[in-house]
């Protein structure tokens, strides 16, 4: 696949960053969609969490999220088949279920899984 630029966020975290499909940020300086997407749902989720537990009154000591993208070819052209997220939580006075619980529903209502469950909520624009 053809496509391929430079991309740069108003923090100063890229600038200039090599971006295409085909990037392997591991051979090179760049990045890929699924490079992109990984951090920011495991980041938003892992927020979201503590979010939810420290209302429930639990102060988490470890919260590490791993996030797995995979982004495959099909007939429509590419799409995200597979987003998966991995927790190590310890939350002193939860026990495990309780913490999948409250996991499901941060996942459930995560900004960022609630835009890629619901495709309505995306807009184009063309200018």
């Amino acid at each position: 696949m053809v496509g391929k630029g430079n991309l740069s966020s108003d923090s100063g975290v890229l600038i200039d960053t090599p971006y295409s499909f085909s990037t392997d940020s591991r051979a090179r300086k760049g990045t890929n969609p699924e490079e992109l997407i990984a951090p920011h749902t495991q980041g938003l989720f892992t927020m979201a969490l503590a979010f939810r537990l420290q209302t429930a009154g639990y102060t988490p000591t470890e919260l590490h999220t791993e996030a797995a993208v995979t982004l495959e070819k099909n007939d429509e052209g590419f799409s995200i088949s597979r987003s998966a997220l991995t927790l190590r939580a310890s939350v002193p006075n939860l026990d495990q279920e309780h913490v999948r619980s409250v996991s499901a529903d941060a996942e459930r209502t995560c900004p960022v899984s609630r835009v890629a469950q619901d495709r309505d909520h995306i807009r184009r624009a063309a200018g």
